[in-house]
């Protein structure tokens, strides 16, 4: 990586397209901070940005581009379809354009595999499953309102339901999944690799006031490389395999975690990182209807 710059890196889909290696990602991101937030990372440099139905904030990561001067067609945009949405597919990706105020996302990615009921999110949808919403969502290439579909916090036991019925067409072209050294699933990132599934990582720097940020090996790794400790944990992702997109409204720290050209991770800097043992998840499922995260992607 030392030789190529790792800003415009990208990963090839099992459909071509091209996926920027970097992103920035805008869960959590408080209201009126994630317009700048966006305009800040494209003008740095950014060329993939991160956004969901369920993060109520696709209106201002609009706005944001567009006051970036940055053209649409130079931008990777992901989107996501929200739970209680999935009987309504055409509707979801077509209230997330209008919001975003573009004819067209880059990936849309089906946000969890549970088809939750918008009259009462306690519950699952007795007739509907996450199958039945990938039929619908595999006729959404041909609009052209989407370029590529994926999932994201599909675990194996998922893919492989959705990848051995008869239904399914399109291979997804990502599974987005929470990856950081205290949550590598390697068992999950090979099978996703072995079914030509590209692997995003979200919470890649363990998501805010990261215990990651005081771990003794990390901060020994970032000060001898004379790098931040959240530099180091991109660096790790990227040398990994996947792409990374952390998440910031700080205009130093969105700057700061772009700066990763012309130096990598040695392999025994990589293997310390590797043998981290603590283990902890961002992300639960506890307030889902239903449980989705079973441990079996370690």
């Amino acid at each position: 990586m030392a030789s190529t710059k790792a800003t415009s890196k990208t990963y090839t889909l099992n459909t071509g397209a091209k996926i920027p290696a970097i992103g920035l990602g805008t869960w959590q991101s408080a209201p009126h901070e994630v317009e700048k937030a966006v305009e800040i990372a494209l003008k740095r440099g950014y060329r993939h940005i991160d956004t969901a139905l369920a993060y109520g904030n696709e209106e201002e990561v609009g706005r944001g581009i567009k006051n970036s001067g940055v053209p649409r067609e130079e931008i990777w945009l992901t989107t996501k379809l929200d739970n209680p949405w999935h009987k309504r597919v055409q509707e979801g990706i077509d209230s997330s354009l209008k919001s975003l105020g573009t004819d067209y996302v880059d990936l849309y990615l089906m946000h969890w595999p549970s088809s939750t009921d918008p009259s009462d999110l306690k519950k699952h949808y007795p007739d509907w499953d996450y199958i039945k919403t990938w039929q619908e969502m595999q006729k959404l290439p041909a609009t052209g309102k989407v370029r590529n579909i994926g999932v994201s916090n599909f675990g194996i036991t998922h893919l492989e339901k959705l990848l051995n019925d008869p239904s399914c067409k399109i291979v997804p072209a990502v599974n987005q999944i929470e990856l950081h050294p205290n949550n590598p699933s390697p068992k999950l990132v090979a099978y996703n690799t072995s079914k030509g599934i590209h692997s995003t990582g979200y919470s890649c720097l363990g998501s805010t006031n990261s215990p990651l940020y005081s771990n003794e090996t990390l901060l020994a790794i970032a000060k001898g490389k004379g790098k931040t400790p959240q530099q180091v944990l991109l660096a790790w992702g990227l040398q990994k395999g996947w792409s990374v997109i952390p998440k910031s409204v700080n205009k130093e720290r969105i700057e700061t975690n772009f700066e990763l050209d012309g130096w990598e991770l040695t392999e025994e800097e990589m293997k310390k990182i590797d043998s981290m043992p603590e283990r902890f998840k961002v992300c639960g499922d506890a307030w889902l209807p239903m449980k989705v995260f079973f441990g079996d992607d370690e």
